[in-house]
């Protein structure tokens, strides 16, 4: 769909719309850095989580997975009362709105979420590694969650793994 003639115009609206919440993001990044608050990462979620959709819907697959790691692990984080795993969730979560920043301009050049210059190998290291830090950290979202599966954990850790392995992380 990125690169369907007929949808250029919805892609070129994805893009501008994406440009816009990564700046918000950001902000929100930064204004957590001034004032380290737990509301600020599940404001982060909620953002992103607006990317992802909207990327979904537009077969940005890459860009959607990106953003719902992003959304995961700020909810995952916002429950965390450690601050200095916090400190180095901020950091990654900048990283990731980086990413998706270079992504997108990608899609507007090339019509691809392809991106060669970056590392993401050691991208990707991190977010297992902070995984692994959240796996005891039940809630990935905001809305409250009943189900059995999520209930223990498990299926909200193999999300995750399957998010980084869809990108090959």
């Amino acid at each position: 769909m990125l690169n369907d003639p007929e949808m250029e115009e919805i892609v070129l609206g994805f893009t501008e719309e994406a440009d816009a919440l990564y700046e918000d993001l950001s902000e929100i990044l930064e204004s957590y850095e001034d004032e380290p608050r737990q509301k600020k990462l599940e404001e982060f979620g909620q953002v992103i989580d607006r990317v992802m959709g909207a990327a979904k819907s537009i077969e940005a697959h890459r860009t959607g997975s990106f953003c719902e790691l992003g959304k995961t692990i700020s909810y995952k984080a916002s429950q965390s009362m450690d601050q200095e795993l916090l400190n180095i969730v901020v950091a990654v979560l900048f990283d990731t709105v980086e990413i998706l920043q270079k992504i997108n301009q990608k899609i507007i050049k090339s019509k691809t979420e392809e991106i060669e210059d970056l590392n993401l190998d050691r991208f990707g290291t991190r977010l297992r590694w902070l995984s692994e830090k959240f796996q005891n950290i039940e809630r990935s979202s905001v809305a409250f969650e009943t189900s059995t599966l999520e209930s223990d954990g498990k299926a909200d850790q193999k999300s995750i793994d399957d998010l980084l392995a869809s990108l090959g992380l």
